[in-house]
């Protein structure tokens, strides 16, 4: 049997700890708010 993740709303984002909203692509697990505050650091652009 395979162990559950401890991701989503069990624990939250990984820099703030919110619950809502979870960016889980890519096995970054922040929530919206923190993507937009560090994804140009990350190498993402917006195009629009």
């Amino acid at each position: 049997m395979k162990p559950k993740k401890l991701f989503g709303r069990k624990i939250g984002c990984t820099r703030c700890g919110r619950k809502r909203g979870i960016v889980r692509r890519y096995g970054m697990h922040l929530c919206r708010q923190c993507f937009r505050e560090i994804a140009p650091e990350l190498g993402f652009k917006k195009y629009s």
